[in-house]
């Protein structure tokens, strides 16, 4: 079984991809991964091999081997026999047996790089201009998996390279996912109760300068994390909100008020993650019609549409790797009279519009016009009512 284990692992880390997923099926144990952020099959084992994986796993990362009844959550070491790559494996009970999803962290294949993540060259000033001020909160936002820890693990690095010795970095974090060098980082632990709110106000007394926030889901983190950054701290956290200008309206609905949001956040970035066409099977294709209906006749005579017509080097995808597509709202006089008047999200986005922020749809879509990615992506990743 060790050995199916070792397999299916490597299998999963030369596709390239950033989760397994073993899951009984009515017939089968299906076995996908996430490749790109797309789930594809990889193989179908027959079920009596459910309880063999699920106990290997569960040894693999600590767990108690006997017990099938209850969510289990574990961390594997970085193994030379599973490629020298650290999992963090998840066990849930479904009605047909226990479902594993392992997610994968290749420390060499990680590259915390600002410059490397892709970010427009707009997007990345604004960022660099925002990380270089002595205080302020800066609010990451997006979908599960769109790059945010890994575009503020950027964010910290740049810090730390410019700055050396001379600063103190904290982060808050649930789990940490990678150690980062001279960055002090915590875990959060709900069961001892050293929640994101406890870890906060205890780190306020550590003299950090800088703040990591691995995401803000209550009001209390959100009080605490305003307050810090209205006090001569620089935070950085994420929040779930659809667009960057949703934000505001998401932290007024955690009762924090609205001066103190206008006086401490500087700066949202909404980050999404499009697949890129891959370079050796692309060729011109057409739209599908009722996306292109959406865009302007001048944009359709400028576009070059490219997609991926599938080959062994993409896995018959039709793309390889991912790009970020970002918007940045950096909030100004404008902005900040918008959130006093508790503005909603749509007139708080025109507003920002107007004052020079590209929408994600914007963004994307210049990607597309390049052929670096093709229009039906950019619509799956970026919601229709965006556009």
């Amino acid at each position: 079984m060790g050995q199916l284990v070792s397999h299916l692992v490597g299998d999963a880390i030369r596709a390239g991809a950033s989760d397994i997923h073993l899951e009984p099926w009515e017939n089968s144990l299906c076995v996908r991964i996430r490749l790109n952020g797309v789930l594809r099959e990889l193989v179908h084992l027959p079920l009596d091999y459910m309880e063999k994986l699920a106990g290997r796993f569960k040894v693999m990362a600590n767990l108690v081997s006997y017990q099938t009844g209850l969510p289990q959550e574990g961390h594997a070491p970085a193994d030379p026999d599973l490629g020298g790559v650290e999992l963090r494996i998840s066990v849930f009970p479904t009605v047909r047996g226990e479902k594993i999803v392992v997610r994968i962290f290749d420390p060499t294949n990680r590259s915390f790089d600002l410059g490397q993540l892709g970010l427009e060259n707009s997007t990345l000033d604004a960022f660099l201009h925002l990380i270089s001020r002595p205080n302020g909160l800066i609010l990451l936002t997006g979908p599960t998996g769109s790059g945010k820890t890994t575009a503020m693990y950027a964010a910290l690095c740049h810090l730390v390279a410019k700055h050396g010795t001379t600063i103190s970095i904290s982060t808050v974090e649930d789990p940490v996912e990678f150690s980062l060098p001279m960055v002090s980082q915590a875990q959060v632990n709900n069961a001892q109760g050293f929640t994101y709110p406890v870890a906060l106000r205890s780190l306020m007394r550590q003299d950090p300068q800088v703040i990591m926030v691995g995401e803000i889901r209550d009001a209390e983190t959100a009080a605490i994390a305003v307050q810090a950054g209205l006090t001569g701290h620089l935070v950085i956290s994420t929040i779930h909100s659809g667009m960057a200008g949703g934000t505001f309206a998401r932290l007024i609905n955690m009762n924090i008020e609205p001066f103190l949001l206008a006086s401490s956040i500087s700066g949202v970035m909404g980050l999404r993650l499009v697949r890129l066409n891959c370079p050796d099977c692309s060729a011109p294709y057409q739209p599908d019609p009722g996306l292109l209906a959406t865009l302007s006749p001048e944009i359709i005579s400028a576009a070059r549409f490219t997609a991926g017509q599938g080959c062994e080097n993409c896995l018959d995808t039709g793309y390889t790797g991912r790009v970020a597509v970002t918007e940045m709202l950096l909030v100004n006089d404008a902005i900040r009279e918008a959130i006093l008047q508790k503005l909603p999200t749509r007139e708080l986005g025109d507003v920002a519009i107007e004052q020079g922020m590209q929408t994600l749809w914007q963004n994307g879509l210049r990607r597309v016009i390049k052929g670096e990615t093709t229009l039906e992506e950019m619509a799956r990743v970026v919601a229709i009512d965006q556009l």
